[in-house]
């Protein structure tokens, strides 16, 4: 080679690498560069490579998009605003903005006693939430305790109506503490998640315990009506009757039913006839004051 040659060549390389050295914004050139000669020494090309980075670059940004907006999922449900308020004075679900006013509150009281998963299956075959408001003395066993758990899987509101049903008037401030903390714990160990509505037993609260529900952040609830404790409504046909067509049936009604073996054979007759009359079934979730 001649000594002309070599001064062109040593000439090209120094432009070159003038060239690479520059004030390029990264490095990634750089090492695009090298792989591509590394690709061609070994005699292979370069276009499979760039593909798979391609593929890879993308499949990354993919995944980081779906992060974010898994990151944004739980933000929009807790952001979700309530669609009913409950009416201290009356114990009625109220509409917020356009809610659907033309509705009622099923809750079923002393579950889960025998027949609270039967009325569960019934419920939710027929697509009606509800509260269960349930008993620490009914969660003695394994078994009691798991039906809490179907119940709660069912996708049914757990609501806390004390520990041994006792009247809170009756005992001791201490006591009226014990009855309800102690019930909350434990269907909050049953089932992840503490109630988040209190119903006092025969609906008789003090002031101690309305305070101690507001400080767990629990909806104090009565109820607007019900029957089937009453020995002319201890039939499956008279008390879906009463249920349907008393006089105190009203937009936003509270319905109280209890784990009774003629209220679960009544279930299917008492939503039938309130749908016939146009009336909706308000999701427990819906209201203000659930987390």
């Amino acid at each position: 080679m001649t000594h002309s040659k070599w001064i062109l060549m040593a000439a090209g390389l120094a432009l070159l690498t003038a060239c690479s050295s520059g004030d390029g914004n990264s490095a990634a050139p750089e090492k695009e560069d090298t792989e591509e000669a590394a690709a061609e020494t070994a005699g292979e090309t370069t276009e499979q490579p760039t593909e798979e980075n391609a593929e890879e670059s993308t499949e990354e940004k993919t995944d980081e998009e779906e992060a974010e907006e898994s990151a944004e999922q739980p933000e929009e449900a807790v952001s979700a605003e309530p669609l009913y308020r409950l009416n201290p004075a009356n114990a009625a679900v109220e509409p917020i903005a356009d809610a659907n006013a033309q509705a009622v509150l099923m809750t079923i009281d002393d579950a889960p006693d025998k027949r609270s998963v039967a009325m569960a299956e019934t419920l939710n075959e027929l697509g009606v939430p509800a509260i269960f408001f349930v008993n620490g003395h009914f969660l003695d066993t394994d078994e009691e305790k798991e039906n809490l758990k179907k119940i709660h899987d069912m996708g049914f509101a757990i609501g806390n109506h004390t520990y041994s049903h006792s009247n809170l008037k009756t005992i001791p401030e201490e006591q009226q503490r014990e009855e309800i903390l102690s019930l909350s714990n434990l269907v909050e160990e049953i089932t992840g998640e503490r109630p988040e509505f209190f119903r006092a037993p025969f609906g008789i609260n003090t002031d101690f315990t309305k305070a101690l529900v507001e400080e767990e952040d629990m909806v104090l609830m009565n109820w607007t009506y019900g029957y089937d404790w009453e020995k002319q409504y201890m039939d499956a046909t008279a008390l879906a009757d009463i249920m349907v067509n008393t006089e105190l049936l009203r937009d936003g009604a509270n319905l109280l039913m209890h784990d009774r073996e003629w209220t679960a054979e009544a279930l299917p007759a008492i939503v039938q006839g309130l749908s016939d009359k146009g009336y909706d079934f308000i999701d427990p979730n819906d209201i203000e004051g659930v987390q």
